[in-house]
C-alpha cells in the first residue's frame, strides 16, 4: 500500500486488524501516554484516539509498536528503497547485478520531491497551538510534547529543498517560559543538521526559518530519522518509502509539506533560548531544564480531518526500538562502507543506545605474528568514535571475528567472548573530558563526560566463574553478592554520596578483594544499589549499569596502576549507583494507571487488548 496521507494508513491498518479505535474521551494530560505504554508493553494494536479532551483533533499512536506492523506498512516500498540507499552505500553492486538494480533509477526519480504552485494547499485551514492535542507523557514533564515532529530547516548559505535537513527534534507546546499561541521549544542535540544551520543563519544575522511537519504518510516520519549517507537527501528517502514524490509548496517563505496533518512555521533568532524541559526520555530517565532555541510561531495549519501522531518514550524497549530495527535494516550497510574493516556496530537499544556499543571488526595489520593483541580494531574503534551519532557513546566493546561467527545481538555470548579474550593490563583505552549525549546525566555536565573502549582479540585467557567467588560473598561495606553472567558479578553497596567519599569505598573494596588473593575468573564487578535487580536481567544490567556511570569517574581497579598515561587493573569495578547528579528515573502516575483500566474492562474500546 503506497500511502498518500495517515488515514490512509490507518484505514489500512484498521482493515487488517493492526489498529483499534478508542471511543471513549481520554486525557491528553497523561492518561493517553498510560494507554500507550501499556498497549505497547503488550505487543498490542496501533491506537486511534476519536475523542481526545479539549482538541477536535483525533490522534495515533505505536503505529511503529512491532516490527511486523512497521514493514507491513511499508511492504510496497521496502525492496525498492533498501536497494537505492544500498545501491549509494555500494555502487559496485549495480555493476556486478545490474538486473538486481534495473528498478531504482525509477524507484529514485519517483521519489524526487516536487514542488506545487499556489502557495498553501486546499483543505488546510489556519489554527493554533492551543487547538493541537496537547499531550503530556510523564507526571514531571514541563508541558505537552510533538514526539513525531518532522523539523524542516534549509542551509542559509544554499537555499532549497534538496539543501534541507529534516529531523526529528522534540517540541514543546507550552510550559515554562513559553507564551502559548506565540511560541514553542526546539529541542535538538549536538551534531545536528539544523544547527549546521542555524550557525550559518547566526553568521549572517538572520532568522532561520523552521517548519515542523506533524503527520503525513509514515514514510515522511520514519525519513526524519534516517542517518543517511553523505549528499542523500531525507526528502529523497520520504519520496522512496511512500512511493510518491514529497510534493511540498512555500507560504510566506516557509515550506509546507502538502502531504502532512499539521504545519508548524516560525523563526529561531539568533541567541534567544528558554528553559525547555523536563522530558520523560528514552534513556529511562528525566532530561532536566536547560536552554534550547525558541521559535516564534508564524502560523500553524491543519488538514481538514487531520490526525496526530504521537509517540511515548522511556525505558527501552519502547516504540522507538522498533524504529531503530527498521532504521538498521535499510541502512546498517552505510557504516561498513564508511569504516573500513568494521563487520558490525550494534547501538544497545536495553542500555538507552548511546551509552553502550558492540562492535565487530576486522584484525588483519599483524596476520605472521603468533600472539595477537588489539591492533586495526583501535583503528576501527577510533573511526567509530569519531562517526556521527556513533560519536556520543560512552562504552564501546569490540572484537574481531576470527575462528568462530560472533554477533553483537546476543549480548551475553558477546560480552562472555571480551570478557574471556581481554588483557586487563593492556586493552583499556580511555577519552576523558569529550562529549556524550545530551539526554545523558551521568557525565560532568550538559554533553560532557568521557569513554572508555574495552578491546580483545586471540585466544581465551581465562574461564570465567559461573558462581559467585568466595572472595566476593563477605566484603565489609558490600554485600548481596549475585552472578549477572559468566564473570561478571553485582555488588550491593551503600548509597552514593560524593565522588571522593566514592574513591575511598572502592579502593577499600579493591584492597579488601587483592589481599584475598587473585581473582583472574571474573574480571569485571559493577557496584550498585540494588544486586538483586541489576542481575535479574540483562537487560536490568544494561540498563543500570551503562546509564549510571561516567567511564572517567565511576571505572576503579583491583590492584590499579598507570603507566606512561595508561591506567590498567586486574579486574574491573564500575561504580554503577545512582548519583546526586543524575536525573530522576521515570515513574507512572498511580491515579493515572487506574483511572484507564475502565478502556480495559468488558465493554471498553481495549477489552480485546490482552495485557
Amino acid at each position: 500500500m503506497k500511502y498518500s496521507n495517515l488515514e490512509e494508513c490507518v484505514n489500512d491498518l484498521e482493515k487488517h486488524g493492526h489498529l483499534v479505535r478508542i471511543h471513549e474521551e481520554v486525557d491528553p494530560y497523561l492518561e493517553m501516554a498510560a494507554i500507550h505504554l501499556k498497549v505497547y508493553e503488550a505487543g498490542g494494536p496501533a491506537l486511534l484516539f476519536e475523542n481526545v479532551k479539549g482538541s477536535k483533533f483525533r490522534a495515533v499512536s505505536n503505529l511503529f509498536g512491532t516490527i511486523e506492523r512497521s514493514k507491513f506498512i511499508f511492504r510496497r516500498t521496502w525492496n525498492s528503497t533498501h536497494n537505492v540507499i544500498a545501491l549509494r552505500n555500494e555502487p559496485v553492486k549495480a555493476l556486478k547485478n545490474p538486473f538486481k538494480y534495473v528498478g531504482t533509477g525509477l524507484s529514485a526519480r519517483k521519489a524526487l520531491p516536487i514542488k506545487k504552485p499556489g502557495g498553501l494547499p486546499s483543505g488546510f485551514e489556519e489554527i493554533s497551538i492551543s487547538d493541537l492535542p496537547l499531550i503530556t507523557h510523564w507526571p514531571e514533564d514541563g508541558g505537552a510534547f510533538v514526539t513525531l515532529p518532522q523539523v524542516y530547516s534549509e542551509d542559509p548559505d544554499k537555499p532549497g529543498i534538496m539543501n534541507s535537513n529534516l529531523g526529528m527534534y522534540r517540541v514543546q507546546l507550552n510550559g515554562n517560559d513559553y507564551e502559548l499561541n506565540k511560541e514553542v521549544g526546539i529541542h535538538y542535540q549536538i551534531h545536528r543538521g539544523i544547527g549546521v544551520h542555524q550557525e550559518r543563519a547566526n553568521r549572517k544575522g538572520e532568522p532561520l526559518k523552521v517548519s515542523c511537519f506533524i503527520g503525513g504518510p509514515p514514510a515522511h516520519t520514519l525519513s526524519a530519522v534516517m542517518p543517511l549517507p553523505e549528499g542523500m537527501s531525507e526528502m529523497i528517502v520520504a519520496g522512496l518509502l511512500s512511493g510518491r514524490h514529497f510534493s511540498y509548496s512555500y507560504v510566506d517563505g516557509y515550506c509546507i509539506s502538502n502531504d502532512a496533518d499539521f504545519v508548524i512555521t516560525g523563526e529561531i533568532h539568533p541567541g534567544e533560548t528558554k528553559p525547555e524541559g523536563p522530558f520523560g526520555d528514552h534513556l529511562g530517565y528525566y532530561s532536566l531544564v536547560h536552554p534550547f532555541p525558541v521559535m516564534k510561531v508564524h502560523k500553524v495549519y491543519a488538514k481538514k480531518n487531520a490526525i496526530f501522531p504521537f509517540t511515548v518514550v522511556g525505558r527501552p524497549p519502547q516504540e522507538d526500538t522498533a524504529f531503530g530495527e527498521l532504521i538498521h535494516e535499510l541502512t546498517g550497510g552505510a557504516i561498513r562502507q564508511e569504516i573500513p574493516g568494521v563487520k558490525e556496530v550494534h547501538a544497545v537499544d536495553a542500555a538507552g543506545v548511546h551509552p553502550l556499543l558492540f562492535a565487530v571488526g576486522s584484525e588483519r595489520y599483524t596476520p605472521y605474528q603468533q600472539v595477537k593483541q588489539p591492533a586495526e580494531i583501535l583503528t576501527i574503534a577510533n573511526r567509530i568514535l569519531g562517526t556521527g551519532q556513533l560519536s556520543l557513546a560512552k562504552f564501546l566493546f569490540i572484537t574481531a571475528e576470527e575462528k568462530q561467527p560472533i554477533s553483537t545481538h546476543d549480548v551475553e555470548d558477546f560480552l562472555t567472548y571480551i570478557l574471556e579474550r581481554i588483557n586487563l593490563r593492556r586493552d583499556i583505552h580511555f577519552y576523558t573530558n569529550t562529549t556524550i549525549d545530551t539526554l545523558d546525566y551521568s557525565g560532568t555536565g550538559l554533553n560532557s563526560g568521557s569513554k572508555v573502549i574495552f578491546a580483545a582479540v586471540g585466544e581465551k585467557k581465562r574461564e570465567l566463574c559461573t558462581e559467585v567467588p568466595d572472595i566476593l560473598e563477605e566484603l565489609q561495606g558490600f554485600g548481596h553478592a549475585k552472578m549477572v553472567m559468566p564473570g561478571l558479578v553485582a555488588l550491593q553497596g551503600s548509597k552514593f554520596t560524593t565522588y571522593a567519599e566514592a574513591a575511598q569505598e572502592m579502593n577499600k573494596l579493591s584492597e579488601a578483594i587483592q589481599v584475598q588473593g587473585a581473582l583472574p575468573s571474573c574480571p569485571m564487578i559493577i557496584v550498585c544499589d540494588d544486586s538483586e535487580f541489576l542481575s535479574d536481567r540483562i537487560e536490568n544490567f544494561l540498563w543500570a549499569t551503562f546509564t549510571r556511570s561516567n567511564p572517567s569517574h565511576d571505572i576503579y581497579g583491583v590492584n590499579s596502576s598507570t603507566e606512561y598515561k595508561h591506567w590498567s587493573c586486574d579486574n574491573v569495578i564500575i561504580d554503577a549507583r545512582v548519583k546526586p547528579h543524575q536525573a530522576p528515573p521515570l515513574i507512572p502516575d498511580p491515579t493515572v494507571q487506574k483511572h484507564i483500566e475502565r478502556l480495559f474492562a468488558p465493554g471498553g474500546s481495549l477489552s480485546g487488548v490482552r495485557i
